[in-house]
């Protein structure tokens, strides 16, 4: 019965015929001499090798996964999975897969994901390029303690990992390639997962050919997911911080020049208080949209800030033809002033110092009315919080390809 299954063992594949048989054949001797009933499952990208007979040869079950990457690939195999627990693993036999003991008894402890820390365990020289070891993985590593809390992980981006098979589907996974990656790690700790570590090695992989990892684009594309799942420290913080500086120089300098550690602030520093202001507001609205889209979409549990729930079409067309008004108001004030100078018109210093705020006023009033249409339509399909927590509760089985949200369940 498939059900019996405490284990499965997932490499993805794409052209491993060099090193899978002895992968899976480690695989299968680590669960027999723990006494664990499982399985060596890989999950095939569409070989040319004949990786798919070699694996069958060697005792593993091969599933096809329709669709490239190396996400797309471990996604289909979760999804293929028939181990209550899943322990995944790259087929370049460059991880221990002959000690496989301190996984199972994490997750038989409960933990939802166990990550290997390959710098705690041991790298063998020439294991992982020097751009990696000491560059990549350790900055990566420390963007995801800061933007995500990940204070049990110290090695973001090890390949071999284990976790609950169910608690990992309810995440509704949906990253194709490398980034996959980074991808379980985040939500699962957005969702209030228990992540915890343990030791493990890394050597040098036994292929003859390049590896699939490109250093820079999937680097690159780590990076993007990491700032991307983050709005709130890389939109919203820092674009309320923009917005309200340039509110305050706005303030000042409308009115008149300033003097500042003896250097005198005029025009010149109203138009840029004038566009911090615009560029610290559309930060803002776009972090506000991305937590909006996370949430209805499914990809994270957390509700919207308060102000970001209260950004409804009819309260942003009300605020932005506000701005506009005054906005309005404010130019129509100093048109009657252009050209004119004497007693009850404004000097031409004056009256720019009028247009500005004025124009910026518009431009902020135009852009709150459409972030209002556009944040409606992100949320145009209806799905409200208290609905998102009641579908957490059905179990589904989730396809790689879905592009039904599915929200995360509760934390047990």
């Amino acid at each position: 019965m498939h059900s019996e299954l405490e284990v499965t063992v997932l490499l993805p594949c794409l052209n491993e015929a060099e090193t899978l048989e002895v992968c899976v054949r480690k695989a299968l001797t680590s669960l027999a001499d723990l006494g664990v009933r499982g399985e060596v499952l890989v999950s095939d990208n569409g070989s040319t090798d004949g990786s798919q007979d070699i694996a069958r040869a060697a005792g593993a079950r091969v599933v096809h996964a329709p669709r490239r990457g190396y996400g797309a690939a471990l996604i289909n195999g979760i999804a293929e999975a028939r181990g209550r627990y899943v322990i995944m693993a790259d087929a370049d036999d460059s991880y221990d897969l002959s000690n496989l003991g301190p996984f199972i008894e994490q997750l038989r402890a409960g933990h939802d994901v166990v990550m290997g820390n390959r710098f705690r365990g041991g790298i063998a020289p020439g294991a992982m390029p020097p751009l990696h070891r000491y560059l990549g993985n350790p900055v990566l590593s420390w963007l995801g303690r800061v933007l995500f809390g990940l204070k049990n992980v110290r090695d973001f981006h090890c390949g071999i990992r284990g976790f609950d098979r169910d608690r990992i589907r309810a995440l509704d996974l949906r990253m194709p390639g490398m980034e996959f990656a980074s991808e379980l790690v985040v939500r699962a700790q957005l969702s209030g997962y228990d992540l915890v570590e343990v030791p493990t090695t890394l050597r040098p992989d036994g292929r003859s050919r390049p590896p699939h990892l490109r250093t820079w684009r999937d680097g690159w594309r780590h990076l993007r997911f990491l700032l991307v799942f983050a709005p709130r420290r890389t939109l919203v913080w820092p674009g309320f911080v923009l917005a309200l500086l340039g509110l305050l120089g706005t303030s000042a300098l409308a009115l008149a020049p300033r003097q500042l550690a003896g250097v005198e602030f005029d025009i010149n520093a109203l138009v840029y208080a004038c566009v911090a202001i615009l560029v610290g507001a559309q930060l803002l609205l776009f972090g506000g949209f991305a937590e909006l889209y996370g949430h209805f979409e499914g990809i994270v549990p957390r509700r919207p800030d308060r102000w970001v729930r209260w950004l409804s079409f009819e309260r942003c067309i009300l605020i932005g033809l506000s701005l506009v008004f005054l906005g309005v108001l404010g130019t129509s004030v100093a048109l009657t002033s252009w050209g004119q100078t004497g007693f009850g018109h404004l000097d031409p210093r004056g009256t720019i110092r009028l247009v500005l705020p004025s124009a910026t006023a518009i431009a902020l009033g135009v852009i709150g009315v459409f972030s209002g249409l556009f944040a409606s339509l992100l949320t145009l399909r209806g799905v409200s919080p208290a609905a998102g927590r009641a579908a957490a509760s059905i179990p589904r089985q989730i396809r790689g390809d879905s592009d039904i949200p599915a929200p995360t369940g509760a934390r047990r």
